[in-house]
């Protein structure tokens, strides 16, 4: 909400049930102050305050909040995944047609530098026509264990299916890079680290019982006192000011102090997916705990495209190599926004674009969703399956 003022927005309410998440949204929304609410149920339930709702609450409340900001005559900027389910996203797609309303996925990655300098070079033909698309989108294991072990998105019931709360963002690209929808999807995905066989000899249920490895495992949680302290911040609002004494605490009765290796998540820690897409482009996605960025390449008939963004400890970069010819470097421009918060400079670009959005022709946000439930659903039926309104 910070870049949506800094762009010149108006935030005209807010709501969320934390009052120190309320104070720190009223410090950031500036004069003249907004209207606050608890509940997003309350705020929604005015008349309409504002052009946009801007929705990013837990996944399962998605779908509710939306339908009702859409009835309520509100274009709505929708935190990813739209819903919890394919059925229920193609209900958001069709209140959006029905009260001529936009919906509007944060996929920001679509705007970040590297994937429209990538989009641009394939728009402009410099491998020539596609033929297949391979991306990798690497978790990161501390980030695994933070968001999908312990974490929030460690339930399907209580979330979506990992595929789905994670890769909707990739398999949104590949299908805007592709061009084109799904026909087919198979997959296949396993937990084959984060389970009670691979704890370490003698690991207690929780990092704070006495563990005999504290200081040696990787995924100790007393590492949210010193290196991985940023990530309190996107559990605890007050994390940054937390001491060490309270976080320790927090650990003793919080989920992020349970051993990684002993929580009952029913996310895997790999999943591969493969795609095939109505023009004849074919695409695979493997995502894995165990690496960190996302890399991609492209196959065509002149040249391949390869690249990759937040991995390797470098910056993003993308190669042009033809089949018979040199290869060049991609220019992808500069951007002071990285990381978890910036998503490389695509948080900024996707609010950026945002009035275009909201004025322009409608763009097709749900297609990498109806992809991601397909394949979490053959993922679990070990088959090939078709993505609902594919």
């Amino acid at each position: 909400m910070t870049i949506a003022r800094d762009l010149g927005h108006r935030i005209h309410a807010f709501a969320d049930p934390a009052p120190e998440a309320r104070e720190a949204m009223g410090t950031i929304a500036g004069d003249p102050g907004p209207l606050e609410f608890e509940t997003g149920e309350a705020l929604l339930a005015e008349p309409r305050l504002a052009d946009v709702a801007v929705i990013t609450t837990q996944d399962a409340m998605h779908f509710e909040q939306a339908s009702a900001a859409l009835r309520r005559g509100y274009h709505v900027l929708l935190e990813k995944p739209a819903a919890t389910s394919a059925t229920e996203v193609d209900e958001l797609a069709r209140l959006a047609r029905e009260h001529d309303r936009k919906l509007i996925l944060c996929f920001v990655l679509r705007y970040t530098p590297f994937f429209r300098a990538l989009k641009g070079a394939i728009d402009d033909g410099r491998i020539g026509e596609v033929l297949n698309i391979e991306a990798t989108e690497g978790v990161g294991p501390w980030h695994q264990a933070h968001s999908f072990v312990r974490g929030h998105w460690s339930r399907t019931a209580e979330s979506t299916p990992m595929i789905v709360a994670k890769c909707c963002h990739d398999t949104d690209l590949l299908a805007w890079l592709a061009g084109s929808t799904v026909t087919a999807v198979s997959s296949y995905a396993e937990c084959s680290h984060f389970r009670p066989d691979r704890a370490p000899d003698g690991a207690t249920d929780r990092c704070t019982d006495g563990c005999p490895h504290l200081g040696e495992c990787r995924f100790d949680a007393h590492r949210y006192l010193t290196d991985q302290r940023r990530w309190l911040e996107m559990v605890r609002p007050d994390g940054p000011d937390m001491s060490d004494e309270e976080i320790t605490d927090w650990l003793r009765t919080s989920d992020w102090g349970r051993c990684a290796y002993r929580c009952g998540q029913d996310t895997p820690d790999h999943q591969v997916v493969s795609m095939r897409f109505a023009n004849r482009i074919t695409a695979s996605l493997t995502m894995t705990a165990f690496d960190t960025g996302r890399r991609i390449r492209v196959h065509g008939t002149a040249g391949i495209l390869e690249g990759a963004l937040h991995a390797d400890g470098r910056g993003p970069w993308i190669e042009c190599r033809l089949h018979e010819g040199e290869t060049d470097a991609v220019a992808v421009e500069a951007t002071a926004a990285s990381g978890y918060g910036g998503h490389g400079g695509g948080d900024f670009g996707l609010i950026d674009a945002l009035p275009e959005l909201l004025t322009g022709a409608s763009s097709d946000f749900t297609e990498g969703h109806r992809i991601a439930f397909a394949a979490a659903a053959a993922a679990e039926e070990n088959q090939r399956r078709s993505p609902a309104g594919g």
